[in-house]
């Protein structure tokens, strides 16, 4: 369930892109006119919004708002006006056209993307990989990830699951089978395996999921340890929690930004951006059941300025 509000009564894209203008032009940036426009309006209206500025000033409304605005609400916005699909695609060639891919965080932006999305949603961020960069996705995965986890992350970007309800609880326990015979093994890299996790449907691999506890009373990210490689456990960890409850897994990635001293604004901002048009109302949820306090507050206490109103406008206050 999406968070953004929109209003009563909807400016047109003239209008909206007239605003913006004048909120973006000179030396100071009007932070509020921003976010009063581009976080309440959905994507399809983002969109158009875009088009309308650069007929009306001959300019890419988000190259206006990359050099008008700084610092982290900067990145925030500029995240936030790309369409959902441009916007995954440019955060994965960020990830991969790192001098050091391959942190617990990047190795997690692909683990997300891929199984935290509908099929049709990951279908067109491939698309959009391939029109921006004239290389397939899976072509860097290939080129510049680390080889432990080259075989998994190509094939769940390279899968289009089912999208409906189907599950088979006689495939679930065999396959539950399966997964433990990998946990004994320590090896999750076999191809069968590799299978089950990228190819399944999601209601069917949670019903796997379920049926493993059932039989061997744990739950299998429990079981995965002692791998010899704890990124190769965390991705693993990563794929099983984004398919069977992705609001528990950006929950504790929004704990892990802002656990410490100090807040992990990119990490934050990705979470808020990324799923405040999909389940950021489940996130929301999740988090008061987890942690028995409002993520809304966690939001006021660990952001200020332009950039916390703007998350705050996110989670639809």
């Amino acid at each position: 369930m999406a968070t953004i509000k929109l209003p009563e009564q909807l400016p047109s894209p003239a209008q909206d892109s007239e605003t913006l203008r004048k909120a973006l032009d000179g030396f100071m940036h009007d932070g509020k006119a921003v976010i009063k426009v581009l976080c309440h309006r959905n994507a399809t209206q983002r969109k158009l919004i875009r088009k309308t500025y650069q007929e009306l000033y001959n300019q890419d409304l988000i190259d206006t708002l990359q050099s008008t605005i700084s610092h982290n609400f900067g990145k925030a916005v500029v995240w936030w006006t790309y369409g959902p699909s441009e916007r995954d695609a440019r955060m994965l060639k960020n990830v991969l056209s790192s001098k050091e891919i391959g942190t617990k965080e990047q190795l997690q932006v692909i683990v997300e993307i891929s199984c935290a999305s509908s099929p049709h949603h990951l279908l067109a961020v491939r698309k959009w990989y391939c029109s921006l960069y004239h290389c397939s996705l899976e072509e860097d995965i290939i080129a510049y990830a680390p080889p432990f986890a080259i075989k998994i992350l190509v094939a769940l970007v390279s899968s289009f699951r089912y999208d409906g309800e189907v599950v088979d609880l006689n495939l679930a326990n065999e396959e539950a089978s399966m997964l433990q015979e990998a946990v004994a093994l320590k090896r999750f890299d076999q191809d069968h395996v590799v299978w089950i996790l990228s190819t399944r449907n999601v209601f069917q691999l949670k019903a796997t999921f379920e049926a493993y506890y059932e039989k061997f009373g744990n739950h299998l990210s429990e079981d995965i340890k002692d791998f010899g490689n704890d990124l190769l456990e965390s991705l693993i960890k990563d794929v099983i929690a984004c398919i069977a409850s992705p609001e528990k897994h950006f929950v504790e990635v929004i704990k892990a930004a802002t656990d410490g001293w100090g807040t992990d604004e990119d990490l934050l901002s990705r979470v808020i951006v990324s799923r405040a048009e999909v389940d950021l109302m489940k996130v929301r949820e999740a988090y008061s059941d987890i942690y028995k306090t409002s993520l809304d507050q966690l939001i006021k206490d660990e952001t200020s300025g332009d950039y916390g109103a703007f998350l705050m406008a996110l989670l639809g206050n």
